[in-house]
Protein backbone atom coordinates (compact mmCIF):
# COMPACT_ATOMS: atom_id res chain seq x y z
CA UNK A 1 0.00 0.00 0.00
CA UNK A 2 1.25 3.76 -0.64
CA UNK A 3 0.20 6.44 1.63
CA UNK A 4 0.15 10.32 -0.08
CA UNK A 5 2.49 12.50 1.53
CA UNK A 6 0.40 14.63 3.15
CA UNK A 7 -0.49 11.34 4.85
CA UNK A 8 2.85 10.79 5.60
CA UNK A 9 3.81 14.06 7.38
CA UNK A 10 0.46 14.08 9.49
CA UNK A 11 1.92 10.51 10.74
CA UNK A 12 5.17 12.06 11.80
CA UNK A 13 3.76 15.77 12.78
CA UNK A 14 1.26 13.58 15.14
CA UNK A 15 4.06 11.25 16.60
CA UNK A 16 3.30 7.57 17.91
CA UNK A 17 2.00 7.94 20.68
CA UNK A 18 -1.24 10.42 19.76
CA UNK A 19 -1.36 7.75 17.02
CA UNK A 20 -0.84 4.52 19.05
CA UNK A 21 -3.70 5.60 21.65
CA UNK A 22 -5.98 6.60 18.47
CA UNK A 23 -5.64 3.38 16.74
CA UNK A 24 -6.84 1.39 19.82
CA UNK A 25 -4.56 -1.64 18.88
CA UNK A 26 -2.64 -3.05 21.61
CA UNK A 27 -0.25 -4.47 19.08
CA UNK A 28 0.59 -1.81 16.78
CA UNK A 29 3.27 -0.72 19.73
CA UNK A 30 6.64 -2.37 19.37
CA UNK A 31 8.99 -3.32 21.78
CA UNK A 32 10.60 -0.19 23.52
CA UNK A 33 13.57 -1.14 23.71
CA UNK A 34 13.99 -0.53 19.88
CA UNK A 35 14.98 3.02 19.60
CA UNK A 36 16.54 5.89 17.79
CA UNK A 37 20.34 5.96 17.15
CA UNK A 38 20.34 9.56 17.42
CA UNK A 39 17.57 11.81 18.78
CA UNK A 40 14.99 13.42 17.01
CA UNK A 41 14.94 11.02 14.11
CA UNK A 42 11.31 10.37 13.08
CA UNK A 43 9.89 8.54 9.79
CA UNK A 44 6.86 7.31 8.21
CA UNK A 45 6.21 5.13 5.70
CA UNK A 46 4.65 1.62 4.19
CA UNK A 47 6.73 -0.74 5.87
CA UNK A 48 8.99 -3.59 3.77
CA UNK A 49 9.56 -6.46 5.84
CA UNK A 50 12.39 -8.84 6.11
CA UNK A 51 13.85 -11.25 8.42
CA UNK A 52 17.83 -11.32 8.59
CA UNK A 53 19.73 -15.05 10.30
CA UNK A 54 21.22 -13.92 13.10
CA UNK A 55 24.52 -12.13 12.48
CA UNK A 56 23.85 -12.11 8.58
CA UNK A 57 22.60 -9.62 6.92
CA UNK A 58 21.97 -10.62 3.31
CA UNK A 59 18.34 -10.33 3.32
CA UNK A 60 19.17 -6.61 3.69
CA UNK A 61 21.36 -6.21 0.00
CA UNK A 62 18.33 -8.17 -1.50
CA UNK A 63 15.97 -5.67 0.12
CA UNK A 64 17.42 -2.72 -1.32
CA UNK A 65 16.81 -3.80 -4.74
CA UNK A 66 12.91 -5.03 -3.94
CA UNK A 67 11.31 -2.41 -1.72
CA UNK A 68 9.77 0.28 -3.50
CA UNK A 69 10.67 3.85 -3.08
CA UNK A 70 9.32 5.66 0.13
CA UNK A 71 9.07 2.52 1.93
CA UNK A 72 10.50 1.71 5.75
CA UNK A 73 13.00 -1.67 6.24
CA UNK A 74 11.53 -3.44 8.53
CA UNK A 75 13.83 -5.81 10.20
CA UNK A 76 13.68 -9.28 12.54
CA UNK A 77 16.54 -10.46 13.42
CA UNK A 78 15.29 -12.24 16.85
CA UNK A 79 16.98 -9.45 18.60
CA UNK A 80 20.84 -10.63 17.82
CA UNK A 81 23.04 -7.69 18.13
CA UNK A 82 25.55 -7.00 15.43
CA UNK A 83 26.47 -4.45 12.83
CA UNK A 84 23.70 -5.35 10.16
CA UNK A 85 23.70 -1.74 8.98
CA UNK A 86 25.92 0.97 8.68
CA UNK A 87 27.01 4.12 6.48
CA UNK A 88 27.68 1.97 3.65
CA UNK A 89 23.90 0.63 3.78
CA UNK A 90 22.95 4.19 4.34
CA UNK A 91 24.15 5.60 1.57
CA UNK A 92 22.63 2.87 -0.86
CA UNK A 93 19.09 3.69 0.85
CA UNK A 94 19.44 6.87 0.12
CA UNK A 95 20.18 6.06 -3.31
CA UNK A 96 17.49 3.48 -3.09
CA UNK A 97 14.22 6.05 -2.16
CA UNK A 98 14.48 4.07 0.85
CA UNK A 99 13.70 6.12 4.19
CA UNK A 100 14.43 4.48 7.02
CA UNK A 101 15.01 1.72 9.26
CA UNK A 102 13.82 -0.52 11.51
CA UNK A 103 15.63 -3.07 13.30
CA UNK A 104 15.34 -6.00 15.95
CA UNK A 105 18.89 -6.13 15.97
CA UNK A 106 22.13 -3.85 15.90
CA UNK A 107 23.71 -1.07 13.19
CA UNK A 108 27.34 0.45 13.90
CA UNK A 109 28.73 3.85 12.34
CA UNK A 110 26.42 5.64 14.35
CA UNK A 111 27.96 9.16 13.68
CA UNK A 112 27.95 8.50 9.94
CA UNK A 113 24.55 8.26 10.54
CA UNK A 114 23.44 11.43 13.30
CA UNK A 115 25.52 13.11 10.52
CA UNK A 116 23.40 11.55 7.53
CA UNK A 117 20.34 12.07 9.82
CA UNK A 118 19.06 8.84 8.59
CA UNK A 119 16.14 7.48 10.35
CA UNK A 120 17.50 4.16 12.14
CA UNK A 121 15.55 2.68 14.99
CA UNK A 122 17.28 -0.24 16.51
CA UNK A 123 17.86 -2.60 19.69
CA UNK A 124 21.12 -2.06 20.12
CA UNK A 125 24.53 -0.48 18.56
CA UNK A 126 27.84 -3.02 17.57
CA UNK A 127 30.56 -2.83 16.29
CA UNK A 128 30.54 -6.52 14.96
CA UNK A 129 30.22 -6.99 11.27
CA UNK A 130 27.73 -9.37 9.32
CA UNK A 131 28.58 -12.40 7.33
CA UNK A 132 26.19 -13.04 3.48
CA UNK A 133 24.90 -16.66 3.23
CA UNK A 134 21.47 -16.46 4.01
CA UNK A 135 17.92 -14.50 3.15
CA UNK A 136 15.06 -16.08 5.29
CA UNK A 137 12.23 -14.05 4.17
CA UNK A 138 12.38 -10.53 1.98
CA UNK A 139 9.14 -8.39 1.53
CA UNK A 140 6.50 -11.21 3.54
CA UNK A 141 4.54 -10.58 6.95
CA UNK A 142 6.66 -11.20 10.22
CA UNK A 143 6.52 -10.66 13.58
CA UNK A 144 8.83 -7.74 14.88
CA UNK A 145 9.81 -8.85 18.61
CA UNK A 146 5.69 -9.44 18.82
CA UNK A 147 3.95 -7.15 16.60
CA UNK A 148 2.86 -7.98 13.37
CA UNK A 149 3.96 -6.54 10.13
CA UNK A 150 2.38 -7.01 6.80
CA UNK A 151 3.88 -5.13 3.40
CA UNK A 152 2.76 -1.84 3.20
CA UNK A 153 1.46 -1.01 7.14
CA UNK A 154 2.02 2.31 7.99
CA UNK A 155 5.44 2.54 10.28
CA UNK A 156 5.86 5.69 12.05
CA UNK A 157 8.57 6.41 14.46
CA UNK A 158 10.07 8.99 16.60
CA UNK A 159 12.03 9.69 20.03
CA UNK A 160 8.60 8.02 21.57
CA UNK A 161 9.31 4.66 19.82
CA UNK A 162 7.93 2.80 16.84
CA UNK A 163 4.52 1.57 15.80
CA UNK A 164 2.96 -0.17 13.05
CA UNK A 165 -0.52 0.55 12.14
CA UNK A 166 -1.78 -2.19 9.99
CA UNK A 167 -2.93 -0.54 6.61
CA UNK A 168 -6.81 -1.77 6.63
CA UNK A 169 -6.81 0.55 10.16
CA UNK A 170 -3.96 3.64 8.44
CA UNK A 171 -6.79 6.01 7.70
CA UNK A 172 -9.08 5.75 10.31
CA UNK A 173 -6.02 5.55 13.04
CA UNK A 174 -4.60 9.33 11.01
CA UNK A 175 -8.79 10.59 11.46
CA UNK A 176 -8.55 9.75 15.03
CA UNK A 177 -5.26 11.00 15.84
CA UNK A 178 -6.06 14.30 14.49
CA UNK A 179 -9.01 14.39 16.13
CA UNK A 180 -7.41 13.19 19.39
CA UNK A 181 -4.35 16.16 18.47
CA UNK A 182 -7.45 18.86 18.07
CA UNK A 183 -8.87 17.70 21.36
CA UNK A 184 -5.51 18.15 23.13
CA UNK A 185 -4.88 21.42 21.98
CA UNK A 186 -8.34 22.67 23.21
CA UNK A 187 -6.87 21.50 26.74
CA UNK A 188 -3.74 23.16 26.59
CA UNK A 189 -5.39 25.97 26.39
CA UNK A 190 -7.84 25.52 29.50
CA UNK A 191 -5.03 24.46 31.63
CA UNK A 192 -2.69 27.68 30.80
CA UNK A 193 -5.98 29.22 32.48
CA UNK A 194 -6.11 27.46 35.06
CA UNK A 195 -7.80 24.55 34.85
CA UNK A 196 -6.65 21.96 36.94
CA UNK A 197 -5.71 18.39 35.40
CA UNK A 198 -8.05 16.80 37.47
CA UNK A 199 -10.97 19.32 36.31
CA UNK A 200 -9.92 18.81 33.52
CA UNK A 201 -10.32 15.24 33.06
CA UNK A 202 -13.17 14.72 35.29
CA UNK A 203 -11.14 13.31 38.36
CA UNK A 204 -12.68 15.85 41.07
CA UNK A 205 -13.89 13.15 43.23
CA UNK A 206 -10.55 12.14 43.75
CA UNK A 207 -9.53 15.40 45.38
CA UNK A 208 -12.36 14.69 47.79
CA UNK A 209 -11.22 12.25 48.83
CA UNK A 210 -7.72 12.97 49.66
Amino acid sequence: MTYDNDALVLARALGTSTLHEASGLPTSSVDPAIRTVWPGASVAGPAFPLECSPGDNLAIHIAMEQAPRGSVLVVSAAGFVAGYWGEVLTVAAEAAGIVGLVIDGGVRDIAALRERRFPVFTRGVSMRGTIKASAPSVGKSLSLAGTPVSPGDLVVADDDGVLVVPAAHAKRTLAAGQARADKEAVFMERLKEGTTTLGLLGLTRWRAEQ
